[in-house]
């Protein structure tokens, strides 16, 4: 059984991720890593070089409320990560809409 096969699901909860870090190229590795070792695989990811600072924004679905906290805390203390923020795609999708389009717009 595989790590994504044991663990509690929400189905249709979508988060967004929203980290600020250093633009370091073991960064979006370091980040992408720790996602794989809880095996969550991104419904969507970018990344976009601001300056010397790295915005990067990760969608996962189906990720229940106590992991999505976890998430955001160990995502945080990657050393190179600055600022985590967390949004439920639910709750908030007018916000998290608009992040995605201004990340890609920025492009």
């Amino acid at each position: 059984m595989s790590a994504s096969d044991a663990r509690v699901t929400a189905p249709g909860r979508r988060v967004v991720f929203s980290l600020v870090a250093d633009a370091d190229p073991g960064t979006l590795p370091r980040v992408l890593e720790y996602v794989a070792k809880r095996g969550l695989v991104p419904l969507a990811l970018h990344s976009r070089l601001t300056g010397d600072m790295l915005d990067i924004a990760m969608e996962i679905g189906d990720l229940p409320q106590a992991e999505t906290d976890h998430v955001g805390r160990c995502l945080g203390q990657i050393p190179m990560v600055v600022r985590v923020s967390v949004s439920e795609l639910a709750a908030e999708a007018a916000v998290a809409a608009e992040r995605f389009a201004e990340l890609v717009a920025a492009e």
